[in-house]
């Protein structure tokens, strides 16, 4: 046995005593098929046992009491980081009865100090302003592994915030609507590869999968010379100002729990996307930053 997988068994035996409250330990036993010994070349296997005298109803309860005090110390963290992190504003209200149960129902088994943090988040947002947090996004959250965590955080830096609709998006680009005029002009279509700011095809795909951002692309209304659509990217507005006529944005956009789970991740835009919007719509449109 090498030091490493040494490292890596003694490193497991911790672990499973830490969840059982029992130690286990190897012993050597002959093969049984059926109640009887096996004739086989491979007379014994090595196995695992509880060491303890206790029957397996008690160690049964005692893994549960050890269960409860580790919900019972995820759940205090919680509260108490929601109470660190809680401003000094006035809360419209409670939260609702069976909201708050669900959520301690979800909450009490997370133990990761990160993921205790945006627990503690959604506790304080919905105790400011209650029904901000719905029960089907905190069934997301508890759900969502490292890796769908992960492009819900690359995919934060990317979005805006469209204030009359409440919502976030990415804009990937644009077209001009053809006319008359325009049927052979060339380069009326122009897209930003997301790639190149952190947000892959693939972590497209995995928020969509997880219902966090709508499967479609959507488009804006046509913005006639003059028209603008302003986003704002963590408290500074970007406006989108049309140069010329008939001009259409396209963008993915998030759904109602992508929303609301991105108002858990305060990042700063992508400076790499801001410079890709500049370029690829800089023809056509006018950005002002305020």
């Amino acid at each position: 046995m090498t030091i490493k997988s040494a490292q890596a068994r003694s490193s497991l035996a911790l672990l499973i005593e830490e969840k059982l409250g029992y130690a286990m330990i190897k012993q050597a036993q002959p093969m049984q098929s059926g109640g009887r010994y096996a004739t086989s070349n491979t007379a014994q296997q090595t196995s695992f046992f509880v060491q303890s005298q206790h029957s397996p109803l008690k160690r049964a309860l005692k893994r549960q009491q050890l269960q409860k005090i580790q919900r019972q110390q995820n759940i205090e963290a919680v509260m108490g980081m929601s109470l660190s992190l809680c401003p000094d504003v006035t809360s419209r209200g409670r939260p609702d009865p069976d909201w708050l149960e669900h959520f301690i129902s979800l909450a009490e088994d997370i133990a990761n100090h990160t993921m205790q943090k945006l627990w503690a988040k959604i506790l304080v947002g919905e105790s400011i302003a209650p029904g901000t947090f719905s029960i089907k996004s905190l069934q997301t959250l508890k759900l969502m592994t490292q890796r769908e965590a992960e492009a819900l955080q690359k995919c934060a830096s990317l979005c805006g915030y469209l204030e009359k609709e409440d919502s976030y998006l990415i804009i990937l680009g644009y077209y001009k609507k053809p006319s008359i005029l325009d049927l052979l002009r060339k380069g009326s279509t122009e897209t930003i590869n997301l790639a190149q700011a952190g947000l892959s095809f693939p972590h497209i795909l995995t928020l969509m999968d997880i219902n966090l951002m709508y499967r479609q692309e959507i488009e804006s209304t046509s913005l006639q010379k003059g028209q603008s659509l302003t986003l704002i990217y963590q408290n500074k507005k970007i406006n989108f100002e049309a140069k010329s006529n008939d001009l259409v944005l396209s963008y993915y956009k998030l759904t109602q729990t992508g929303d609301e789970l991105k108002k858990l991740i305060n990042t700063p835009v992508n400076k790499t996307y801001r410079q890709l919007l500049n370029k690829t719509l800089e023809e056509e449109f006018t950005l002002t930053f305020e």
